[in-house]
């Protein structure tokens, strides 16, 4: 008579055969691509920074980090879907894409942070007065209190939790853009 041990395992062994875990497989490719996306936005981040560009906020700057996370996302879809017999749902690609944005934007706000309270306090001032810089450039006719009031708005957006917030909102609702476009085209259902 076998042991009753081996008749769990074997029951085990069985059940996770025809049905692989999903949850399992959906959260560790969640976390590593998350941490991969947050790993690469902070090595471009740190370039810009090298090259004193990371307060400019340069539209190009803001193009290429869009087709990183872009990549990434659609990548961490295809590795999903083939890990699971080809087989992925929308709903997974809007779960993956959100969660990863979502540890890929935690790890920015750690960058963040950072850079402006050790690598480069004057982050935001530069920032402020480049805006405003432009505002003067695009309009000479301004009024000086015009331009005081928008100073004062983004002084009070420029505070860490403010900014943190923000910085997380957008990289959730990028995510949510990139996951259901992404999603749609990798897509593929498990027949009934």
């Amino acid at each position: 008579m076998r042991n009753p041990a081996y008749f769990f395992l074997l029951w085990e062994k069985i059940k996770n055969h025809n049905m692989p875990n999903q949850n399992s497989s959906l959260k560790s490719n969640i976390i590593t691509y998350g941490i991969i996306l947050g790993s690469i936005s902070v090595v471009f981040q740190l370039m810009l920074f090298l090259l004193d560009m990371h307060y400019k906020n340069d539209s190009t700057a803001g193009i290429v980090a869009l087709l990183i996370t872009s990549g990434v996302l659609v990548y961490s879809f295809i590795v999903f879907k083939k890990n699971n017999e080809g087989y992925m749902t929308l709903s997974e690609a809007l779960k993956i894409g959100l969660g990863v944005s979502l540890i890929s934007a935690i790890i920015g706000i750690i960058y963040t942070q950072l850079l402006v309270n050790v690598l480069d306090p004057d982050t935001m001032q530069k920032s402020l007065e480049l805006s405003i810089d432009n505002m003067r450039a695009q309009n000479p006719e301004i009024p000086q209190e015009a331009l005081e009031t928008a100073r004062s708005i983004q002084e009070k957006m420029s505070s860490p939790l403010i900014f943190s917030a923000v910085q997380i909102i957008f990289s959730l609702f990028f995510g949510f853009i990139i996951s259901l476009i992404g999603g749609l085209i990798v897509k593929k259902s498990r027949p009934e």
